[in-house]
C-alpha cells in the first residue's frame, strides 16, 4: 500500500530536517517525535511492513532524540549531527513528499 502524501506544511518541515544547513530547534525534535507517535497510534502501513531490525533502529533513534530533550542539552557539533541523523532515521520511509508549490 502506498503511503498517503503529506500536507505542504509537513512536507516543508520534513525537508528542513533533512537539510544539513537548517539549524534544528527543540520544536523540530518535538514535532518529529509527535509525528512518529501518531504513525504508531494510527498503525501506519509504512511501519507495519518494516522488518524488525528497522523497527528497532527507529525505536532506538526515537529514544535517543527523546533523551536529548529530557536532558535539555544544547545540540552542537557532533551531538547536533547525531540528533539530526536520529530524526532522519525516524522519518525515513514514513512519508511520501508532495511537490512544494511556491
Amino acid at each position: 500500500m502506498e503511503p498517503i502524501p503529506v500536507s505542504q506544511s509537513t512536507n516543508v518541515r520534513i525537508s528542513r530536517i533533512f537539510n544539513p544547513d537548517y539549524p534544528l530547534c527543540r520544536d523540530d525534535v518535538i514535532w518529529v517525535l509527535e509525528y512518529m507517535k501518531k504513525k504508531v497510534a494510527d498503525e501506519a502501513p509504512e511501519l507495519l511492513s518494516l522488518p524488525q531490525p528497522q523497527l528497532l533502529k527507529k525505536f532506538q533513534c526515537f529514544a535517543e532524540a527523546s533523551m536529548v530533550l529530557i536532558k535539555q542539552r544544547k545540540g552542537c557539533g557532533q551531538e547536533a549531527d547525531r540528533l539530526r541523523s536520529c530524526l532522519q532515521e525516524v522519518l525515513f520511509g514514513l512519508y511520501t513528499p508532495s511537490p512544494i508549490r511556491y
